[in-house]
């Protein structure tokens, strides 16, 4: 029997490679397309085929698509402050690299692509939870470039009949996270520091909310957004909790000194996913609490 060849853009990345190992696991036949920049060689699954390749990079990346019958996109430049510090070459990777990713898919008719989205795009709503019909207010760059790459998957599905759908991810925390540099996440920061005996240091008043989500339940809704066929005409998905919670409220969690500092430009103020639609189209729910998933990235740690 044929096995289903799949592509994991960024699969050497934090997300990409947990869904790598996830769909290996199953019996799929996994290409990994990664240029290195963000992802470790050590995070991809030794099962899979790996290309350091870079997807700005067209005919580098076309050939590999050949008889490819599933696109996970996940390969970005992710977070905001970079994007604003350098808006040129974010753009080149999140909206250049996504349109060559969909052209690549559309000329070797592949059957679906999968892009990761985010949350970013809501920007500051009038009111929570954040819905899939309010209208995108992007504050900062990388924002409008998620945005831009759901565009593009809704155009390509409706002019070229490229089936796509978009998983708008809420703050994806877990093991393998990035705990440094410009691209760090706030779990991920925090645990570092209090393995260093540093205090946790909280941007602004730490009163802002986030709806923070495990990889492992982002992992289960691509899975199902391959599968279930009502996913598929530029569909936009929230893939959240449901739950938020201040920064403030995660630094008690993880149980360490603060120190406040001053408050970053273009970020919103607070997140909070509306899942009914992930629900419906995916049957797709969250399994894993924000207190279950810091407690077993305590135990790693230790």
């Amino acid at each position: 029997m044929k096995r289903t060849k799949i592509i994991v853009t960024g699969g050497a990345g934090f997300i990409g490679s947990h869904l790598t190992d996830a769909l290996i696991n199953k019996g799929f036949d996994v290409t990994v397309i990664d240029n290195l920049s963000l992802g470790k060689k050590q995070n991809i699954n030794p099962k899979a085929k790996f290309y350091k390749k870079d997807i700005k990079n067209l005919k580098q990346i076309e050939p590999l698509f050949k008889n490819i019958d599933y696109v996970f996109h996940l390969a970005a430049q992710p977070r905001i402050q970079p994007s604003i510090i350098n808006p040129i070459e974010s753009h080149k990777d999140n909206v250049d690299g996504t349109l060559n990713v969909l052209t690549a898919a559309r000329n070797n008719k592949v059957k679906k692509l999968i892009y990761s989205a985010s949350s970013s795009v809501y920007g500051d709503q009038d009111k929570l939870p954040l819905t899939e019909n309010m209208d995108p207010k992007p504050k900062n760059p990388y924002a409008l470039f998620k945005l831009i790459g759901e565009k593009y998957c809704k155009l390509f599905s409706d002019l070229y009949k490229l089936p796509t759908v978009c998983l708008r991810y809420f703050n994806v925390y877990g093991p393998r996270q990035i705990s440094e540099g410009a691209y760090a996440t706030v779990i991920g920061i925090f645990l570092k520091q209090k393995k260093q005996n540093k205090p946790l240091t909280i941007v602004g008043d730490g009163k802002q909310t986030r709806d923070f989500t495990h990889v492992k339940d982002i992992v289960r809704a691509n899975l199902l957004a391959m599968k279930k066929s009502k996913a598929r005409n530029g569909e936009i998905i929230n893939i959240g909790t449901g739950k938020n919670y201040t920064i403030n409220q995660i630094a008690k969690l993880i149980e360490g000194k603060t120190k406040y500092i001053e408050q970053r430009p273009g970020e919103s103020r607070d997140t909070l996913a509306s899942i009914k639609k992930a629900k419906e189209i995916l049957s797709w729910e969250p399994k894993i609490s924000i207190e279950q998933g810091i407690e077993e990235l305590k135990k790693l740690d230790n």
